[in-house]
């Protein structure tokens, strides 16, 4: 029954904030609107030529997804022919190879923004 209270909790958490968040800026921006302001105010935080979202989620996570590929493959290559611990080798190299994947994703999404 606590499991199902603090599931409640979580999600009514959620739901709170963000029912405030587009219920606060829908206020906002209609009381800037009565006052006469123009609505291109609105879009002034997005640059016109910003890669579309899905461009940017589909390339990091297929890069995170690369990467965590290499690293379970290159542990199984450490594993093999070396003397290491296997328990320590395989987190290691997908944690780190996961890291180097979405390292390049963010620079590569630096370059598609511009």
């Amino acid at each position: 029954m606590e499991e199902i209270a603090v599931l409640i909790v979580i999600f009514g958490t959620f739901f709170g904030i963000v029912y405030l968040f587009f219920s606060t800026r829908n206020k906002e921006r209609m009381a800037l609107i009565e006052k006469g302001a123009d609505a291109s105010i609105f879009m002034k935080g997005q640059p016109k030529n910003a890669a579309p979202f899905w461009k940017v989620i589909i390339l990091n996570l297929s890069l995170l997804l690369m990467g965590i590929g290499l690293g379970v493959f290159f542990a199984l290559i450490l594993d093999t022919y070396s003397g290491l611990d296997s328990d320590a080798v395989y987190p290691a190299m997908i944690f780190f190879m996961a890291g180097v994947g979405l390292f390049v994703g963010f620079n590569l999404t630096k370059k598609l923004d511009r």
